[in-house]
């Protein structure tokens, strides 16, 4: 689904010193001009990687405060029409994804955050869409930005920037300012089941667009550790599509069993 309102946020992102500074823009043509960034890896934040969990629930916290975005769609509607796209692509043998689509249903049945707490969000926080300058960081890339549930942000920061208990508790509460409750805790636990359903569903159409002998018949993931290996001693190629779909494989056990899905390579979800 393309969002009509992605200039707008990335417009009101960049006057709230968040997204870089817009020199030029032009919707209608999809044009913007923005400030660069020389951009240096995010590992050399100042305090490792505890200062950047630190860091980016601050991010986040900022940008919920700005103006609010244009609204788009509930997320676990987009997640859902996604998720029914892959389920139709034949990608999968029939029956051989229904676990999951019951427990999409599941969330959606008792997921009920109504709109009045929605907030300016920017839908994609990977770490290639975060830039560190030397100083500080920047938000890019705003074309899934809108209006939506404060945790979805949250929870794809999460499990992209803070892969450990200890690491999850410095951006919680950067981003909140104080513990979160049992509610909020449980809440979170069912927002991060449907981004990691949603990267799934991105992974596997992108997938099905490749050519195919037969369906696949096996769901089967491999590990963070065994995909690294795999990747390291050339079983799997980055970029291909052979590749896209394990990593498609690795998101969907994580929605289903809510272990934590594996990092993504700069190269996917573009």
């Amino acid at each position: 689904m393309r969002n009509p309102h992605q200039y707008l946020s990335m417009r009101i992102a960049a006057e709230m010193g968040i997204a870089p500074q817009l020199h030029y823009l032009d919707a209608n043509n999809r044009v913007a001009m923005m400030d660069f960034i020389e951009d240096r890896p995010l590992e050399a934040y100042p305090d490792g990687s505890s200062g950047l969990a630190r860091a980016i629930g601050g991010m986040l916290k900022q940008q919920q405060s700005a103006p609010l975005f244009p609204y788009f769609v509930d997320y676990p509607e987009v997640v859902n029409r996604l998720w029914t796209h892959v389920c139709k692509t034949g990608l999968f043998v029939d029956g051989l994804l229904d676990e999951a689509s019951r427990r999409l249903v599941e969330i959606r049945a008792t997921y009920g955050l109504r709109a009045e707490h929605f907030v300016s969000s920017h839908n994609d926080v990977l770490p290639r869409n975060v830039l560190f300058d030397g100083e500080r960081l920047w938000l890019i890339d705003w074309e899934t930005a809108y209006r939506n549930d404060p945790l979805v942000d949250v929870a794809t920061a999460l499990d992209n920037f803070a892969q450990c208990p200890e690491l999850e508790e410095m951006l919680l509460l950067a981003w909140l300012g104080y513990e979160p409750d049992r509610p909020l805790r449980d809440r979170l636990a069912q927002v991060r089941a449907l981004t990691r359903l949603h990267y799934a569903g991105v992974l596997f159409s992108a997938s099905a667009l490749a050519p195919r002998e037969k369906p696949d018949d096996n769901l089967s993931a491999p590990s963070s550790a065994q995909f690294e290996r795999a990747v390291r001693e050339g079983r799997l190629v980055a970029g291909t599509a052979e590749t896209t779909h394990v990593l498609g494989k690795m998101f969907l056990s994580s929605f289903v069993t809510g272990s934590m899905p594996p990092g993504l390579p700069p190269m996917y979800m573009r």
